[in-house]
């Protein structure tokens, strides 16, 4: 008989001991935290996902010595780093894991749960914010099931190819690893956008959680403290009982005021007419529009949540506004699914407030506030119904006819007429609050109201609005700020597209700040030096709905520029305003012929401006132009025409 040969025996297949393991996990915890952060559902929240991305990759290390699976480690850099893929296939397990929902007939595994540890108190810790294409990403990942999420981060992220991902997915759990690699391959791969600090989870911003609802549950701690001890101490009194309450209120839950707010039937409802009747141009005239006013349950979520939001919902406030529960019944505006999700949105007299949960459960809600208080006319003619995939929409208010989309940069381009709902619901425009890069168009909207309105001069038939990234759109104006009450003076819808022209860009430097309204006042014209042509100085001025944090820019704009420069700005100060219409601002020039100048103008108001330090001079009326050296510095002073005094703006 021949001798046959001994077929080979596989290779054993290494251990990976626990400090092999651990020391890939601190080299790449990193990568493996926002590995998880990634695959994890955006459900969460972003606050939860952070620490539930850490949980889990502290978590994968093992407890003893382990296989190492045959897996691929990483597809350059890291190849053959057992230790290494054994706690990437632990991480992208466990999150996975903590995706699935959770079922009445079986226990909930432990990634399944809030993470015990590690746990920050007093703190909402989430990513840096990213630009749009970030958030465009992070919305169509959320479309994605978990196994489709985890291939299009192991090819993005780990760069490893279909095959090794079929492999790694399988290993993690995931039943049908095909699928998730079509479902996946939809979705345009972009590698540089995963490693951006919008999905950095060891890079963090942190805020305070809702200060007063904190105060409040500590008091009721305390309360309640304080009531078991009372309580005990009766019981053990011969015969028991409860001494009387005397002046205490009632707790919050029993309080029939908390009660009413509570409660969806005590909504108010304007009448659907009541503005055309009304002498008020305000949000209390706002009738409740949308297929979802009738659902108590959506109202009732709504109001509790506004009450006292979860540790999961998203909380936002402009700054200056109160996020507390409301004092009674609010005004329901406006209840309806939106872009895949619900929104409800309610008018307390003093906020707007927005509720927003996902349409196919209430995980990822969403809780947002802003001042409106005094608002009338324009100033209450749009709220922000929605944002997504770098859009906005607005629900206008029931006297607004039509809607237009105007680039503020492109002023001779005519309008772009923008569909209006019989709810009064736009369709998505551009929204700028969400653009970033540089600023090549700037897109607001334009509000045409009803005759019967504008009769009375409690709107202007033309508003221009522009989202600056709050639920109530920022309002823009060019008037001479010594004009009479908002709504007066001449103010064509064109006179304010041309003024906005060169300074619309501006308009960056007011995203979330409360902005109410923006003035744009073309306070002087100066011809320029070595007849270079006439530059316009114009003063814009951002005014708040909490008073104080405005902000006035005067800004220099040469002829055949397109935009202007911002030659002086000041904090919280009234120039440019009702309260002070005066303003005079300098900047140095180079002229075509290399020649420089300091260039000064005041107002119309303006006797006399003199300059004074590096570069000395003065001029009789409004303007001053005196030959400068590159990098002068000079202070300037200006003389009013009733003899006041006035300093450069700072």
């Amino acid at each position: 008989m021949q001798s046959q040969e001994a077929a080979p025996r596989p290779a054993p297949v290494p251990d990976v001991d626990v400090e092999q393991a651990e020391a890939a996990l601190v080299e790449h915890y990193p990568r493996l935290v926002r590995l998880a952060y990634l695959v994890l559902p955006p459900s969460l929240g972003r606050n939860r996902r952070v620490l539930t991305a850490h949980a889990l990759t502290q978590r994968a290390l093992p407890r003893a010595s382990t296989p190492a699976p045959v897996l691929p480690a990483q597809s350059t850099g890291r190849a053959g780093e057992a230790g290494y893929a054994l706690v990437r296939l632990q991480v992208l397990r466990t999150a996975l894991e903590a995706g699935l929902p959770l079922r009445r007939a079986a226990w909930p595994k432990r990634s399944q749960l809030p993470p015990l540890l590690p746990q920050v108190w007093g703190l909402r810790l989430f990513p840096r914010s990213g630009g749009a294409d970030e958030l465009a990403l992070d919305q169509r990942l959320s479309a994605l099931s978990g196994p489709a999420r985890a291939a299009y981060v192991l090819r993005g992220l780990e760069r490893l190819p279909e095959p090794a991902v079929r492999e790694v997915l399988a290993a993690a759990g995931a039943e049908d690893p095909d699928a998730a690699l079509r479902e996946a391959a939809v979705l345009p791969l972009q590698e540089g956008l995963l490693r951006s600090a919008e999905f950095d989870p060891c890079s963090l911003n942190a805020r305070p959680t809702d200060l007063m609802r904190r105060r409040q549950h500590l008091k009721a701690a305390l309360v309640t403290a304080a009531a078991a001890a009372v309580c005990g101490a009766l019981l053990a009194l011969p015969g028991g009982g409860w001494g009387p309450d005397g002046a205490a209120a009632p707790p919050y839950a029993q309080n029939p005021a908390g009660q009413a707010a509570l409660d969806p039937g005590r909504l108010v409802r304007a009448a659907p007419a009541a503005w055309r009747t009304s002498a008020r141009t305000d949000f209390s005239v706002w009738p409740a529009r949308g297929k979802l006013t009738g659902d108590r349950a959506l109202l009732r979520r709504a109001l509790a949540v506004w009450a006292r939001p979860g540790g999961t919902v998203q909380v936002s406030a402009t700054p200056g506004t109160p996020s507390g529960a409301p004092p009674g019944p609010p005004q329901l505006l406006y209840a309806g699914t939106v872009d895949r999700a619900r929104v409800v949105l309610f008018y307390d007299g003093l906020r707007i407030a927005r509720y927003a949960e996902p349409e196919d459960g209430t995980s990822g809600a969403a809780l947002d506030f802003a001042r409106v208080d005094g608002a009338s006319g324009a100033a209450a003619s749009a709220v922000v119904l929605d944002r997504s995939d770098s859009n906005v929409r607005y629900l206008t208010a029931p006297w607004v006819r039509t809607a237009a989309v105007r680039d503020l940069l492109a002023p001779e381009s005519g309008p772009v007429s923008l569909k209006l709902s019989a709810q009064g619901v736009t369709a998505p425009m551009a929204s700028p609050a969400l653009h970033t890069g540089a600023c090549r168009s700037w897109h607001a909207l334009e509000l045409t109201a009803a005759g019967s309105v504008t009769s009375g001069g409690a709107a202007p038939e033309h508003a221009l609005v522009t989202d600056l990234g709050e639920l109530s759109p920022a309002r823009l104006t060019a008037r001479d700020p010594s004009a009479s009450a908002e709504g007066s003076g001449a103010e064509t819808g064109e006179r304010v597209r041309e003024a906005w022209a060169p300074f619309a860009c501006s308009l960056a430097a007011e995203r979330g700040q409360g902005v109410r309204s923006v003035n744009a006042w073309r306070f002087a014209q100066q011809p320029l030096p070595d007849g270079a042509g006439t530059s316009d100085w114009t003063c814009t001025r951002a005014d708040t709905w909490r008073g104080g944090g405005s902000r006035v820019l005067a800004q220099f704009h040469t002829p055949g520029g397109r935009y202007g420069a911002v030659a002086a700005k000041a904090e919280d100060s009234p120039a440019c305003g009702p309260r002070d219409p005066h303003v005079l601002a300098g900047v140095l020039w180079k002229s075509g012929a290399g020649t420089w100048y300091l260039l000064a103008a005041g107002g119309q108001d303006t006797a006399s401006v003199r300059a004074s330090g590096q570069v000395d001079g003065s001029a009789g009326g409004p303007l001053l132009a005196l030959p400068a050296k590159r990098g002068a510095q000079a202070v300037l002073e200006g003389t009013l025409t009733d003899g006041g005094r006035i300093t450069g703006l700072r």
